[in-house]
């Protein structure tokens, strides 16, 4: 049975994980309006990525007879001048992700729940590979963005990206 205390971070996580794909998809809206589409394709995928995250914060609820709850999603807000903005709200996003991500690891330490941090391991290292994603296309947006040959480039790096599934083991 679930500490409660880290039960409740888990179904808040779970509402936080949907968030992150609405966020996401409102990126790739902003960057298909301009005419971007394979950033849009990038952000589509980060959105899948974060549905199933979410999808499997719940099977694991479900596996440790935890209930789950689901509350409303708070409609993403966020402004964009030029690209750049996206990207750096993605990096700022991803880093607030893993804060809340180490908040439940925290608490389940506190209590000793073993089972629920060895399953927070692979988002730990998720979120490091998020946040080195997000960080890599920032770089790249500075040194290619401004020129629209290379701007159409690197879109194109962006339409070559796929969707794999996560194999975690609950």
């Amino acid at each position: 049975m679930l500490n409660e205390k880290v039960a409740e971070l888990l179904n808040t996580q779970i509402n936080k994980e949907f968030y992150s794909a609405y966020l996401y998809l409102a990126f790739a809206n902003y960057f298909s309006e301009e005419g971007l589409d394979g950033f849009a394709n990038w952000y589509q995928i980060q959105a899948q990525e974060e549905r199933d995250h979410a999808l499997l914060f719940i099977q694991y609820m479900q596996n440790n007879d935890a209930r789950v709850t689901y509350e409303a999603i708070d409609k993403p807000e966020f402004s964009a001048e030029q690209h750049m903005d996206v990207l750096e709200a993605g990096l700022k996003h991803e880093r607030y992700v893993t804060g809340l991500i180490n908040t439940i690891y925290g608490a389940a330490y506190e209590v000793k729940d073993f089972r629920t941090m060895q399953f927070l391991d692979w988002f730990v290292k998720e979120q490091g590979e998020e946040e080195t994603n997000a960080s890599d296309l920032i770089k790249k947006m500075k040194l290619f963005g401004t020129d629209p040959k290379s701007l159409y480039l690197l879109d194109q790096e962006m339409a070559a990206r796929t969707y794999a599934a996560p194999s975690l083991v609950l």
